[in-house]
């Protein structure tokens, strides 16, 4: 089996001696990706295109992916599958041809493309004529459509060969996989973190990949997985870290030491100097965030250029004046949003009155009572993994365990034994939607406390977790139990 890729717009326009650099570098990706999936695959690089040769007997489930991750290498305009055959009397050909594609034009509007090299006794339209007639009279219901075609017939005559080219869409365009350097991506798991990542690998640049861990072993595993699988579609050909910098310990002493209106963004400065230092030693030239202008308080224009003051590396935004539902879509159509939308806002609810234009003076005031070794010791603690090891090596999957469920009203049945109400929501968002009065005792610990406080919890008493999604409560419920708690569930609203 045999394709033709053409070269992204990008690469085409390129010198000629660039142009075979990033064609070579764009076979040796394709090769790298491709074989992961099918060992045998041979890729040869042309001037404006490259051909994939794929075993005769591959199965059509295995063709089919291969197929599909083609089209996912960045660099590639266009993937075709190609049939050779000899031209003999073209119009006997061309009517053979017509009556084997006629069954997937039927009911459509079609366009027949002819390209021709060589010497030949006929034109490139008068096959496009021919051909076209005979699709009109094989297939039911079509019909010539020259301005918006549903389907393009492709066609290519080379000297003595007809080769058909059965289009399977379009590319991701840019530039080869690693031709543009290298950044190190702030993972967060939202909508925003893995677009920003895509719009990179898309680009040419090579991405190692962080998180600031917030959430606990939970977090880590979910957005360890989804990284993973925003790596296997579009950017297996290199190899990848995921680094993973536990900082619930940060945030504990902010929400201590910091005002509250400052704490989201020094936070995030935190992060970006954290991130650097991390990026320095790995010699990765750039960070990649995936923040917006205005999306947040702490993302105005001001506040953002303070965030970039604690970074000597230059912060790329790729995602900058995007809207939030432009970055959705794309989130769809890349398949990273379903595992985002089930991610919780780990940042959210760090300030209950955020600063919208802090001062760097106020900062340099707030950090300075921070302890000198805060980042050093979570630096310490970081942990780094190759992207596509199991989840399970080093953290844990996200757990469909089941919880027990207990309704608000069910609460009464416990009154009168040791349970306890955990309230793991953000403390401005229990003074904006407080719980009580409840039939059970309520515990304020936001869920970035829980961790560090869970020793302090009695295994004895049966606890049951809240927030308002249910989402980020019953993260932290399994995190408690396999800290050795076993009486934990969830408050929920309806059982």
């Amino acid at each position: 089996m045999e394709y033709r890729l053409s070269l992204s717009a990008d690469i085409a326009t390129k010198s000629a001696s660039v142009r075979r650099h990033m064609g070579r570098c764009l076979a040796t990706n394709l090769r790298n990706a491709l074989r992961r999936q099918e060992p045998k695959t041979k890729v040869v690089a042309q001037w404006d295109h490259l051909v994939v040769r794929l075993p005769r007997d591959l199965p059509g489930k295995d063709r089919q992916a291969l197929e599909a991750s083609m089209t996912r290498i960045p660099g590639v305009q266009r993937v075709a599958r190609t049939r050779n055959r000899p031209l003999g009397d073209w119009r006997s050909s061309i009517e053979q041809l017509a009556r084997e594609r006629a069954v997937e034009l039927e009911g459509k509007r079609f366009k027949v493309k002819v390209k021709r090299k060589g010497q030949h006794d006929f034109g490139s339209v008068e096959v496009e004529r021919a051909l076209g007639a005979a699709l009109l009279a094989h297939a039911a219901d079509a019909r010539v459509d020259l301005s918006t075609p549903e389907v393009v017939v492709p066609l290519r005559i080379d000297g003595d060969t007809l080769i058909e080219e059965v289009d399977l869409g379009p590319g991701l365009g840019g530039f080869p996989l690693g031709t543009q350097g290298e950044a190190l991506v702030l993972m967060s798991g939202g909508y925003d973190s893995p677009v920003a990542a895509y719009r990179m690998l898309r680009r040419g640049i090579k991405c190692q990949f962080v998180l600031f861990r917030l959430g606990g072993q939970e977090q880590e595993g979910a957005v360890k997985a989804l990284t993973r699988d925003l790596w296997q579609r579009y950017s297996a050909s290199h190899k990848a870290n995921f680094i993973t910098v536990p900082f619930e310990e940060v945030v504990e002493t902010l929400r201590r030491e910091v005002p509250d209106g400052l704490v989201s963004l020094v936070l995030k400065r935190l992060m970006i100097e954290a991130a650097a230092r991390v990026a320095q030693r790995a010699r990765i030239p750039a960070l990649v965030t995936g923040e917006a202008i205005a999306q947040v308080s702490s993302q105005t224009l001001t506040n953002l250029g303070l965030i970039d003051r604690a970074s000597h590396l230059p912060v790329l935004r790729p995602l900058l004046t995007d809207d939030k539902q432009t970055i959705i879509d794309e989130a769809h159509r890349i398949a990273t949003a379903e595992a985002s939308g089930r991610m919780p806002e780990y940042c959210g609810g760090m300030s209950s009155r955020p600063r919208v234009k802090a001062s760097l003076k106020e900062l340099q005031v707030a950090e300075a009572a921070l302890p000198a070794d805060l980042l050093d010791r979570a630096l310490a603690s970081a942990t780094r993994q190759p992207v596509d090891a199991p989840v399970s090596e080093g953290v844990s999957a996200p757990s469909q365990e089941p919880l027990a469920e207990v309704s608000f009203g069910g609460l009464h049945d416990f009154a009168r034994t040791a349970t306890r109400v955990i309230d793991v929501r953000p403390p401005d968002d229990v003074e904006r939607r407080p719980l009580g009065p409840l039939a059970c005792p309520v515990d304020h610990i936001p869920f970035y406390e829980l961790a560090t406080r869970s020793d302090a919890l009695d295994p004895d008493t049966r606890y049951l977790l809240y927030c308002d999604q249910g989402v980020m409560s019953r993260l932290q419920a399994l995190h408690l139990k396999d800290r050795g708690l076993e009486h934990v569930g969830l408050l929920v609203a309806s059982s």
